[in-house]
């Protein structure tokens, strides 16, 4: 007897698609994660233990998320319900609390699957809360987003975080070879032909098993190689959400690689940004903090490069532009590094508030009036102009306010000869209080 489509039985297997024939049955049949599947880690040492606890799993596309909530459901034997937080709602929530109700009424539990579950807004997340609490629900939450700043605290506290991460290339050379068994026969590619399918994947099982399946219907007479894989599939985007995590990630990345005089690396994350699709200018900008934040005075010329950058790719647009805010990169990186500016103007900012409104002294002050002149504005200041080595040595610091020192120079660059000028200032400063 064939099916609604016309296929008959034996056949039906074979027209689904190969990542659902492959999906695992047990959970020992899951490829990667060990990390959390290991006997001795977290969701290892809980199936080993009997006792499933609610838990989010957090992870990149096609890492198994959701064959993992199958699985747990099957091991466990609870009912399995699956729900999408970006096409379900409040009634679609009450449903299915309704129906786990009357389920754990007959004695059966229910595995509540939610899929993007940071989709959901606070009260619908908190609207779990109480089901989690009685036993009406085992949830099992994924997101790609991270938990920390896409869940309700009160949610995370009733919930196991657990990390998935990006299938390694030997797991997807693994999968490869499930699939060519599946299917009865190798691909036609030649070595650098599977090392660039697997490249192509980019840590997706998903995507690989799709481009696998692509490739088994070529019918081609000689083992194909990068080349020709290049021509004919469609290289799989890489993950990046310009207002998500993987942007904080990535910027990160690029300047602690500046910072840390990584020319090579800082050019790598700065093209990933510009291949995620990341606007030049918000680059432009973080490279100019980059040079205030970690260059400094060590390079004046630093900020000088920086900006002129940001105008070239202002004139020339994308992608001329972009050359010039990569070689504003590779400047910054090779550059001499200081922050002593920086960590002086926070100290500066921290004195100040801890001072309050406390006036400068007065002989600081311009007296424009007799009033003034008769409170003692300008009286005893010293024009630097006319004092010996052009310094008076005079303190400019508030009445009854120790004088502090809050800019450090290093000995890089050319802070090094600004060094030398504090050091100098310095002995004078204490040769003409001598004097005094």
């Amino acid at each position: 007897m064939s099916d609604l489509f016309g296929a008959q039985p034996d056949k039906a297997a074979a027209l689904k698609p190969l990542a659902e024939r492959l999906r695992p049955k047990t959970i020992d049949d899951v490829i990667g994660q060990d990390q959390i599947l290991s006997p001795d880690a977290p969701l290892g040492a809980m199936l080993a233990g009997g006792r499933l606890s609610s838990v989010i799993f957090w992870g990149p596309p096609g890492v198994g998320k959701t064959t993992l909530a199958r699985l747990l459901a099957d091991h466990t034997r609870l009912h399995f319900e699956q729900i999408s937080a970006i096409f379900s709602g409040v009634a679609d929530l009450k449903k299915v609390f309704e129906a786990a109700k009357i389920r754990a009424s007959n004695g059966r539990g229910t595995l509540l699957f939610v899929d993007e579950i940071h989709r959901f807004n606070k009260a619908q997340q908190d609207g779990f809360l109480p089901h989690m609490e009685d036993g009406t629900i085992l949830l099992v939450g994924a997101t790609t987003e991270n938990p920390s700043f896409e869940l309700n605290a009160a949610l995370l506290s009733r919930a196991q975080v657990m990390v998935l991460t990006r299938l390694s290339d030997d797991d997807l050379q693994n999968l490869l070879r499930r699939a060519e068994a599946e299917l009865g026969a190798t691909l036609n590619l030649n070595k650098e032909g599977r090392t660039t399918l697997i490249a192509m994947a980019d840590g997706d099982g998903r995507v690989l098993l799709n481009l696998i399946e692509q490739v088994a219907a070529w019918d081609v007479k000689s083992p194909l190689g990068t080349q020709e894989l290049m021509t004919r599939l469609t290289r799989r985007a890489s993950i990046y959400d310009k207002s998500g995590e993987a942007h904080y990630n990535l910027i990160s990345a690029l300047h602690k690689s500046v910072r840390g005089s990584d020319p090579d690396a800082a050019l790598y994350w700065f093209s990933r940004m510009l291949e995620g699709g990341e606007d030049p200018r918000y680059l432009a900008r973080r490279i100019l903090r980059m040079a205030v934040e970690d260059i400094g005075l060590a390079d004046p010329q630093a900020q000088n490069h920086c900006l002129t950058a940001w105008q070239t790719y202002e004139r020339l647009g994308s992608p001329e532009g972009e050359l010039a805010l990569a070689g504003a990169v590779v400047y910054l990186a090779l550059a001499p590094k200081s922050n002593a500016s920086y960590v002086a103007y926070k100290a500066a900012r921290q004195a100040a508030n801890k001072t309050g409104s406390l006036p400068p002294p007065k002989h600081i002050l311009n007296a424009p009036t007799e009033m003034m002149k008769d409170q003692g504005y300008g009286q005893g200041y010293d024009y630097d102009h006319d004092a010996e080595d052009g310094f008076s040595g005079q303190d400019y610091f508030p009445d009854n306010v120790t004088r502090e020192s809050y800019y450090h120079p290093v000995e890089r660059g050319f802070e090094r000869d600004l060094l030398k000028r504090i050091q100098y200032f310095n002995t004078l400063r204490i040769k003409r209080k001598g004097e005094t």
